[in-house]
């Protein structure tokens, strides 16, 4: 599971309250924040909103998806896509083709067609987290 030190759309001061609270990663963040009460309960002890909470779930579910790195998640943030409800926006083709885009302008090789398959994939199957 990745670090919470990961996440893009957080703000250090949370990032030392949850690191306060045992969260230290992802996985965590997610499990604490599993269902609407969860949220608002890590909201209240952080001093965050429960629509700070989301947005840090939301990029988290992103970054445990399989085969998914920093450089994956870079690549992603350059496409314009910050968590799991942007992928969820996309169609297969619009996102293969933001991945395919923002690789070009990184100068990177783009993942192959089944991993971003995967992760779109993964995305729909996580939609309900």
């Amino acid at each position: 599971m990745p670090p919470i030190t990961e996440l893009t759309r957080i703000e250090p001061v949370y990032l030392e309250r949850l690191e306060k609270q045992g969260v230290f990663t992802t996985g965590l963040l997610l499990d604490v924040s599993a269902t609407p009460t969860r949220r608002q309960y890590l909201a209240d002890h952080v001093g965050a909103t429960i629509n700070d909470v989301a947005t840090w779930r939301d990029e988290a579910l992103m970054l445990n998806l399989a085969a998914f790195g920093p450089a994956e998640h870079r690549l992603l943030i350059q496409a314009g896509i910050e968590g799991l409800r942007d992928i969820l926006s996309l169609d297969l083709d619009a996102f293969r083709t933001r991945v395919a885009r923002a690789a070009l302008e990184l100068g990177v090789d783009p993942p192959d067609d089944l991993t971003i398959e995967g992760w779109w994939e993964q995305a729909r199957t996580l939609e309900e987290e």
